[in-house]
């Protein structure tokens, strides 16, 4: 009688929030995960919590040499990869009054780049994979432009065209793709800005609902309800209305910057 061997998963920006949360969910089924981040210290926790099932793949995924040395550990370690779950990235708001370009760099340096990095390093391991799926988190965002957001929004925007893309690219490989379009969540990101969170979900319950959504492949996971209830009318809004909403939404003072 032969035993399914434990799904092998890579997990960018394991390190909190969303990521933390979801790597708890997934290493609670007995399943194998390689964890990515900047920050070392809370993988290494991770490992210890969750003895022989951790593989911690800490480093800066903006730079392509890290993460092509981090799909060749991944393949000496396993030979193969079941899952990808792109989770990494930042947000930093700009604003019109102080627009800066090199913001916008950044962000999307650290959303866009080094996800098509992680997707380059790791094909070649979903191809021998079980089942393989491919997971991209992009935002509501997505759906309706907001101001200050035209960093983030730029990045996620570019993420869900590379992820729908490579669904269709990637089919004849039988590598599925899923896009993962959150609402507004409690993570370190945005408790950092001065914008108050509608309908908003903590990190652990958004984890638990992307992690029980993936069992089913589906094309996208969006949520929350209420959220994406209210927001999919506004998206299809003519573009007068999508500004006056906008508008009150912008600073009247820019902030003060180092």
């Amino acid at each position: 009688m032969s035993l399914t061997p434990p799904r092998r998963y890579w997990l960018t920006g394991a390190g909190s929030g969303i990521g933390a949360a979801l790597a708890e969910e997934i290493l609670k089924t007995g399943a194998h995960l390689a964890v990515s981040s900047r920050s070392e210290a809370p993988l290494k926790i991770l490992s210890q919590r969750y003895p022989g099932q951790v593989l911690v793949m800490a480093g800066d995924l903006t730079n392509s040499q890290t993460v092509r040395e981090i799909g060749e550990q991944i393949a000496e370690q396993w030979g193969s990869l079941d899952t990808l779950i792109l989770n990494a990235g930042t947000c930093e708001y700009v604003d019109a009054k102080q627009f800066d370009a090199s913001i916008i760099e950044h962000v999307v340096r650290t959303n866009l780049l080094a996800s098509s990095y992680c997707i380059d390093a790791a094909l070649p391991l979903l191809r021998a994979g079980i089942a393989p799926h491919l997971v991209g988190m992009a935002s509501s965002v997505t759906y309706l432009p907001l101001p200050r957001a035209e960093a983030y929004g730029t990045s996620k925007a570019g993420m869900r065209s590379l992820f729908e893309s490579q669904r269709i690219a990637l089919a004849p490989d039988g590598i599925e793709v899923t896009v993962v379009g959150p609402g507004f969540v409690h993570t370190p990101l945005p408790e950092n800005s001065d914008f108050q969170m509608p309908l908003s979900w903590p990190a652990d319950k958004a984890a638990r609902h992307i992690f029980a959504k993936l069992n089913e492949r589906p094309l996208e996971i969006a949520f929350s309800g209420l959220f994406m209830a209210a927001l999919w009318p506004l998206s299809q809004m003519p573009d007068q209305v999508k500004l006056a909403i906008g508008k009150p939404m912008v600073r009247s003072s820019p902030p003060n910057k180092d």
